[in-house]
């Protein structure tokens, strides 16, 4: 019997060396060098720079996957953040942020943000009568501007609930919809007591009039996966013992687009027992889909659909959608596109983005350019830890890269 275990270990010791021996083979520099095929076209070749087809590095194998038509019209570059004017300036013991995107109606932009007043003391303080973060304690309210620069704040749109109720501690980061002449926002919601474990949903108000009235959802719209299962019981966000979905602990920062006849809820989720990837906070996107705006709403089964990212930032384009990716994950700093709402890929990496929390224009011509919606809109800053303001932010397009003076023109006119 043992001879047999040798003989049969000696044979698949022989194999794995075939097979070793097929794949690679040593250089005078003592490197693996692969005899295995690469497909590449002399123009490839050029084009990235490689200096042998049979020394390939990991970083060349990647490049030669690239798709063929990359360009640079979906990069651009952002400017410096402006202050606003009127009841959108910073004011001192306020919160504003989160803006939602912008609409107009009746010759002014509309917009809707998270409010609440007071210091942030963390979860060391008395949580069931203070402040744990910046949008705790928060209501939705709104504000209008002929020219996007000066706003008037006109008052609560959505307030918390009473008490008990899904959405009695908190109710912020709002986006809104516009559909056949009525009004939706989505938003996040937060149940006391406002604890490290606590599973916030997604709620729903809808109105004839961007002015509201609006009504709210009973129940919320969406919420956490219900798969992952806390260790022990401290509050301590880390300790799993099976950490569930990408959005086991909390579903975040909710936008509704109409889309191929139905309805597209994207969100961030958040996992428990988050980790750090490549440096990053472990957040993913998802998306949700109903036929109707006030839902159900279901969860895609291909979800999570990015690897990175934070506040939701999509729009439409040319048949699909488009996404900013920002903040955490591998994957920060990008723009990706989808042809079907899910599948997204990389289209451009950013030097960096300033702007967070976007509040798109959603009256910007989406079909003209596929960052023509980025070319203005709010968005917002931290004044300090406790008090934020809203913002506006721009982007340029930046297709070539030339010293002062110098013809970057492509054509060859001699």
């Amino acid at each position: 019997m043992k001879k047999t275990v040798k003989s049969l270990t000696f044979l698949l010791g022989m194999l794995i060396m075939a097979g070793c021996n097929q794949s690679t083979s040593g250089d005078k520099n003592g490197q693996k060098k692969e005899t295995q095929e690469v497909e590449a076209t002399d123009a490839q070749i050029d084009k990235l720079g490689i200096t042998s087809i049979d020394h390939l590095s990991a970083a060349s194998k990647r490049a030669l996957k690239w798709p063929t038509d990359l360009g640079n019209d979906w990069f651009i570059e952002f400017e410096n953040l402006q202050p606003l004017k009127g009841d959108l300036a910073y004011e001192e013991g306020v919160v504003r942020r989160d803006p939602s995107a912008m609409i107009k109606h009746d010759g002014k932009y509309y917009v809707w943000y998270s409010r609440s007043t007071g210091l942030t003391q963390g979860f060391a303080g008395d949580i069931e009568n203070e402040k744990v973060f910046p949008w705790d304690r928060c209501d939705i309210w709104y504000a209008t501007s002929e020219d996007g620069w000066t706003w008037k704040e006109e008052g609560p749109a959505v307030e918390r609930g009473p008490k008990g109720s899904y959405d009695d501690r908190s109710v912020f980061t709002v986006e809104i919809m516009e559909h056949e002449g009525k009004y939706y926002l989505s938003y996040q919601t937060v149940k006391s007591p406002y604890t490290v474990r606590v599973k916030n949903q997604v709620g729903l108000a809808w109105a004839d009039s961007p002015d509201g009235p609006w009504t709210k959802s009973e129940e919320p719209i969406l919420s956490p996966a219900d798969n992952g299962i806390w260790k022990g019981t401290k509050q301590n966000r880390f300790m799993v013992e099976k950490k569930g979905d990408f959005d086991s602990h909390k579903v975040h920062d909710p936008c509704i687009l109409p889309y191929n006849g139905k309805f597209y809820l994207y969100y961030k989720g958040e996992q428990m027992g988050e980790e750090i990837t490549f440096g990053g906070r472990q957040i993913r996107h998802g998306v949700a889909i109903a036929d109707n705006p006030l839902g159900p709403y279901v969860k895609s089964p291909y979800n999570p659909i990015s690897n990175s990212g934070h506040e939701i930032c999509v729009w439409p384009y040319n048949g699909g959608v488009a996404s900013l990716i920002t903040t955490d994950g591998p994957e920060k700093n990008t723009i990706q596109w989808s042809p079907d709402g899910i599948n997204f890929e990389i289209k451009s990496v950013l030097k960096g983005v300033n702007a967070h929390a976007i509040g798109l224009n959603r009256t910007a011509d989406t079909e003209k350019d596929p960052t023509e919606i980025l070319r203005w809109g709010l968005t917002h800053v931290y004044n300090s830890w406790h008090y934020q303001s809203i913002m506006r932010f721009s982007s340029k397009r930046k297709t070539v890269h030339a010293a002062p003076g110098e013809d970057s023109s492509t054509d060859d006119d001699e």
